[in-house]
């Protein structure tokens, strides 16, 4: 449905132009659970079957419990993130790979590669014109094309993308160390927690950046009720698209 800029001023649904906070707090209700099922969930499986059954049981166990995310979903007829499908891939990947060389090093250095492959692929879409945050924008903050082609909200996207190219290469650089120097059942955990503090990082910079740059070029920005973020142009019709 279409809204148009002074309904929302006099919708209590709606909190237009949030503080910063406000627009963190809605990111993370929105990713949190996402990052909780695909990444936070395998790793305490892993955890559990490796204190009773062994590594090679902990990877199993780790495995089971993102698939069963996924069919859980589909059972009830609710959408599958996108974030769980590549992390069933993934894994599933990473578990032929070990059962067929039976190394715990081949195992838990595929996904620095990927990380490492994810941050070239940053890199390169900023260097081509396309930076990769534009697409996944439209997931946390609806917008128009009358938005997304503003120079300064490409700019924005540019130095988006650069800043997450150099999250991964940080998370890379630092989980291969740890994968050198440290034993395996220690590796797990601190590599996780690693992910989790530099993409915590990322989020309120992203964050911070993009609400000062919407309010530099005269946006207005919305928070609906159930924590989706809208940016628009004063004046103009936005898309309701309430998540």
């Amino acid at each position: 449905m279409m809204s148009t800029t002074g309904e929302l001023e006099h919708d209590a649904s709606w909190r237009t132009d949030p503080g910063r906070i406000r627009v963190v707090w809605a990111v993370v209700r929105r990713l949190l659970p996402y990052l909780v099922e695909a990444t936070v969930i395998p790793t305490a499986a892993y955890y559990v079957g490796l204190l009773t059954l062994g590594h090679t049981w902990g990877i199993l166990l780790a495995a089971a419990c993102t698939y069963l995310s996924v069919v859980r979903r589909l059972v009830l007829g609710q959408p599958v993130p996108g974030l769980l499908i590549v992390a069933s891939v993934g894994i599933t990947v990473r578990v032929l790979t070990y059962l067929a060389s039976e190394s715990s090093f081949v195992y838990f250095v595929q996904p620095i590669i990927k990380t490492s492959a994810t941050a070239m692929l940053f890199a390169v879409s900023v260097l081509v014109g396309k930076p990769l945050v534009a697409r996944f924008a439209a997931d946390f903050c609806a917008f128009n094309s009358e938005v997304g082609e503003r120079p300064a909200i490409m700019r924005l996207f540019r130095r988006l993308t650069v800043l997450w190219a150099g999250a991964q290469v940080a998370i890379a650089a630092v989980n291969m160390t740890l994968l050198l120097t440290v034993p395996v059942a220690v590796f797990v955990g601190t590599a996780a927690a690693t992910a989790w503090i530099v993409m915590s990082a990322g989020v309120v910079i992203t964050v911070a950046d993009a609400v000062r740059t919407t309010r530099d070029d005269g946006l207005r920005t919305a928070l609906a009720s159930g924590g989706r973020l809208h940016a628009y142009v004063v004046g103009r019709d936005i898309v309701d698209a309430v998540a």
